[in-house]
């Protein structure tokens, strides 16, 4: 698996190519590296989801817009380089989601840690 730095350059590039156009939300969730625990990336994802859920309000609010835009751009900045996000703005996702959950690709790997999941669960 991909160091922690290399999978934030990869959520930094996904989050880029929505803010331009190259990917809608919808086709950039299942782009997310799933399983990763890492609380930057699950941020980054949740932004994404808000994002999402707030095309709406972006649409009627041209400040909205370029405030959430803004904020994505900062996202997207800083995991570039491979850096933690902020604190304050991984605690502000923390309050509302004990995780994020991305989902997983449809590949024999996957399939085994399901699986996996689903027996220990069980037990």
């Amino acid at each position: 698996m991909a160091d922690t730095q290399e999978l934030r350059k990869l959520v930094s590039e996904i989050i880029r190519k929505v803010l331009v156009g190259e990917l809608s939300v919808k086709e950039a969730l299942p782009l997310f590296p799933a399983g990763t625990g890492d609380k930057s990336i699950e941020a980054a994802f949740h932004a994404l989801l808000h994002y999402e859920a707030d095309e709406d309000l972006r649409a009627r609010d041209l400040m909205y817009k370029e405030e959430q835009d803004d904020y994505l751009t900062l996202l997207f900045q800083t995991l570039e380089v491979g850096a933690d996000l902020p604190d304050n703005i991984i605690k502000n996702y923390e309050k509302y989601y004990k995780s994020a959950d991305i989902p997983m690709p449809n590949d024999f790997r996957s399939n085994l840690i399901r699986f996996w999941r689903f027996i220990t669960f069980k037990s």
